[in-house]
C-alpha cells in the first residue's frame, strides 16, 4: 500500500524530474479546465482502483477514535473549499474528498487522484497542534481542487495509467528498502522505464506556491490559525536539518524552499486571528498517533515509561506522556500500569483550565479502549454512558464490542444486542462504506440468530474494501444457505438476491473500468 499510494504521491509531487524552463513554460493555464484526456471521472477511476490496492494492505489503519479526530479537521475544510468556490460542481460529488491513514513512522502525507489524500502517523505525531495538521491537509486538498493532479498526467496522452502506477512502485522500493534489498534490485531494473512516466506526473513550482496560497485561504476560512501554515513549515525544516535520515519524504516531495517559507510568515498578517482553542484534545491524538505507529514489543516498552526521554513540564507533555503509557500498557496487557496512566491523564484534562469536553472524551475513549482489552464490558459500558447519545463513530463501535462481550454464545431476545444492532443499521444505511460497522454488525446478527443478515452484512463489509469478488462468494453462499431446507426469512432471501445482482454489476463495471485505464 506504502508502494502503491506513496510512489503516485511521490511523483505528482516531486518537481525534480522537470527541467526548470520546463515546468514553468508548459505549465497550463491555473484557470483553464484539466485536459479531456483526464478526465474527472477517468481521475475518480483511477484513484478508486489505488485505494483497493491500500484498503488491502496491513499498513491502512482504520483506527475510529484517530479516525475521528482527522474528519473533525478534514471536514470544515472541505466545507470552506465548497463555500468559496474550490469545490466546484463537477467534481463536489464526482471525488470522494476521503482522508485516511497509514501506519508509518515517516513524516508524509499525500494527495491522490479522485479526492483521496493520506496522511501517515509519523507527521501527526510531529505537529504540536490541529492548526499544524489543518495546513498539510488544506495544502493536499488544494491540489485537488486545483485538479493540480490531472493537468500533471494529462500531459502523458497513450500512458496507461495502472502501468504508471505499478513502474512508480519500483522507484518508491528502491528508496525505502535499500541497495541489498531483493526488492531494490527488482525496482532498479524498471527504474529507466519509470523516470520517463514519472516527468508526466510532477507538481510544478508553481503548483506548489498555489497550493499554499489557496490551502491558506482554505485553512484560516475554517476558523484555524492562520500561524498552523508558518509553524508546521519552520518544523519540518528544523526537524529535517537536525535529523532526516529518511524519514521526511514530505520534504522531497513537497520541497521547502526560504521563498516559500517567507510567504507563509509573510500571510500571518493578512489573516484575522483565531481564538484560542484547547490543545490537549490534539495532544491526545498526537501521542495516539506516536504509539499506534509502532506497535512492535520494544517500542510499546519504550512508550510505557512514564518518565521518557523528556522531562514534562506543560500539562500538554503530561498528557501525552500518561496517554502514550497508557495505550502502550494496554497493548502490553499491563493493566496496573494502565490504570495507573489512565488515572493520570484523566486527571490532567478534568483538572487543568485550559482543557475541554473533548480532551476528557479522548481520554475516556481510551479507558474504554482498555476496559474492553481486559474482558470488562460492564465498566466499558458505564464509562461510556455518558457519551451514548453522540452518534460518533468510536462509541458506536466500542459499544458493540461491549455489547458482543457480554451477550451469551445464542441471544435472540438480547435486548443489549438488538438496540446495537439497531443503532449499527442506521449507521450504515448514512455510512454505507465502513467496512468496521458493517463487520461489528455481522456479528451481532449472527448472535441474534439472523444468519442470512450476518452474510449479507459480512458481504458488505467486503464491498467497502473493494473485495467485490470476496463480496460475491459470500453472498452465494447465502443464497446456498436458504436452498438447504434452513428456516429463513424471505425479505432476507431477497436482499441477498438483490445484493448479488447489484455486486455482480459493479464488479463488472469495475472490470471495465480497469480496462479503460489500462
Amino acid at each position: 500500500m506504502r508502494a502503491v499510494a506513496a510512489a503516485v504521491a511521490f511523483a505528482l509531487s516531486c518537481p525534480a524530474a522537470l527541467p526548470p524552463a520546463w515546468a514553468q513554460n508548459q505549465l497550463p493555464s491555473l484557470g483553464d479546465p484539466a485536459s479531456a484526456d483526464f478526465s474527472i471521472a477517468t481521475e475518480r477511476k483511477l484513484g478508486d482502483a489505488i485505494m483497493r490496492e491500500i484498503h488491502a494492505d496491513p499498513d491502512y489503519l482504520d483506527d475510529p477514535v484517530l479516525l475521528e479526530y482527522l474528519q473533525s479537521i478534514w471536514q470544515p475544510l472541505v466545507a470552506q473549499a465548497r463555500r468559496m468556490g474550490n469545490i466546484s460542481a463537477d467534481i463536489d460529488h464526482r471525488f470522494a474528498w476521503e482522508p485516511f491513514l497509514v501506519r508509518d513512522r515517516s513524516v508524509n502525507a499525500f494527495a491522490l487522484p479522485g479526492g483521496y489524500v493520506g496522511v501517515n502517523l509519523g507527521l501527526m505525531a510531529l505537529t504540536d497542534t490541529r492548526d499544524e495538521l489543518a495546513s498539510v491537509l488544506a495544502h493536499e486538498m488544494s491540489h485537488v481542487t486545483q485538479r493540480h493532479i490531472a493537468r500533471s498526467i494529462a500531459n502523458k496522452k497513450h500512458q496507461s495509467l495502472i502501468s504508471l502506477a505499478t513502474l512508480l512502485v519500483g522507484i518508491l522500493a528502491a528508496s525505502r528498502a535499500g541497495s541489498s534489498s531483493a526488492d531494490a534490485a527488482n525496482a532498479a531494473i524498471v527504474g529507466s522505464q519509470a523516470i520517463g512516466a514519472q516527468g508526466q506526473l510532477n507538481f510544478s513550482r508553481d503548483m506548489e506556491r498555489e497550493a499554499d496560497r489557496v490551502g491558506f485561504a482554505v485553512m484560516t476560512g475554517a476558523g484555524f490559525a492562520p500561524g498552523g501554515m508558518a509553524a508546521m513549515f519552520e518544523k519540518l525544516d528544523q526537524s529535517s536539518r537536525l535529523n532526516d535520515s529518511g524519514g521526511f519524504p514530505y520534504l522531497r516531495t513537497h520541497p521547502l524552499t526560504s521563498e516559500r517559507i517567507g510567504e507563509a510568515r509573510a500571510r500571518l498578517g493578512t489573516a484575522a486571528p483565531v481564538a484560542p482553542v484547547s490543545v490537549l484534545e490534539h495532544t491526545a491524538a498526537q501521542a495516539r498517533a506516536r504509539v499506534l505507529m509502532d506497535t512492535r514489543f520494544d517500542a510499546l516498552h519504550r512508550w510505557q515509561a512514564l518518565d521518557g526521554d523528556r522531562v514534562a513540564t506543560t500539562v500538554a507533555d503530561k498528557l501525552a506522556d500518561a496517554y502514550e503509557s497508557a495505550l502502550a500498557s494496554t497493548l502490553l496487557r499491563d493493566w496496573a500500569r494502565a490504570d495507573a496512566s489512565i488515572s493520570v491523564a484523566l486527571g490532567l484534562v478534568r483538572g487543568s483550565p485550559r482543557s475541554s469536553a473533548r480532551a476528557v472524551r479522548a481520554v475516556v475513549l481510551l479507558k474504554v479502549q482498555s476496559l474492553l482489552a481486559r474482558g470488562d464490558a460492564t465498566g466499558a459500558l458505564a464509562a461510556l454512558e455518558p457519551y451514548r447519545e453522540d452518534g460518533s463513530r468510536p462509541v458506536l463501535l466500542l459499544a458493540a464490542q461491549a455489547a458482543l462481550a457480554l451477550a451469551p454464545a445464542s441471544a435472540p431476545d438480547n435486548r443489549l444486542l438488538e438496540q446495537r444492532a439497531s443503532d449499527l443499521r442506521t449507521w450504515v444505511a448514512l455510512n454505507p462504506n465502513d467496512e468496521l460497522a458493517w463487520t461489528a454488525l455481522s456479528q451481532i446478527e449472527g448472535r441474534l440468530g439472523h444468519p442470512l443478515r450476518a452474510v449479507r452484512a459480512d458481504a458488505e463489509s467486503r464491498v467497502a474494501l473493494g473485495d467485490l469478488s470476496g463480496a460475491i462468494d459470500r453472498l452465494q453462499a447465502g443464497q446456498r444457505r436458504a436452498r438447504d431446507g434452513s428456516p429463513v426469512d424471505f425479505i432476507d432471501v431477497s436482499v441477498i438476491d438483490a445484493r448479488l445482482r447489484d455486486v455482480e454489476a459493479l464488479r463488472r463495471q469495475q472490470k471495465a473500468d480497469e480496462k479503460e485505464l489500462r
